[in-house]
């Protein structure tokens, strides 16, 4: 299931082959994958997503998160959110590292903490455990 986040982005759970092109028919552009490869038994591999995502016309992004947040993965996403022509949709294995890469990704470009939180919480997720990283 996916959440948007704010206009053009959404979060969610694990994205699969069959869900691209109808995903592109509703104006995604981007997929970012947040899972590191191998996380769980019978996980698509990021090359297969890619592939799919590729296939159906889709710009994708590898930006996998396990054990915290590095100053480089909040740069990439950053990246990918200014470059992306469309929506986004970012994913890992429940939708919860998407949204906190979005949030400290949004956060470095300047938007209000409190706001972030709020879109977060419409979305059906809790930024508190990050709260105190996405403050400038």
């Amino acid at each position: 299931m996916l959440s948007r986040v704010d206009e053009r982005t959404l979060v969610g759970g694990q994205i699969r082959a069959e869900q691209m092109t109808p995903l592109k028919a509703e104006g995604v552009t981007m997929i970012v994958n947040n899972r590191p490869d191998g996380e769980e038994p019978n996980q698509p591999s990021s090359l297969e997503v890619e592939a799919a995502a590729r296939a159906a016309g889709l710009d994708y992004r590898h930006i996998p998160v396990a054990g915290g947040f590095s100053g480089d993965q909040v740069d990439a996403m950053a990246e990918a959110l200014r470059s992306a022509e469309g929506a986004v949709i970012a994913f890992c294995k429940s939708g919860t590292r998407s949204i906190f890469l979005w949030a400290l990704a949004r956060a470095q470009q300047g938007d209000p903490a409190e706001e972030l939180m709020r879109k977060a919480v419409q979305a059906g997720y809790d930024l508190t455990p990050i709260q105190r990283y996405l403050q400038r």
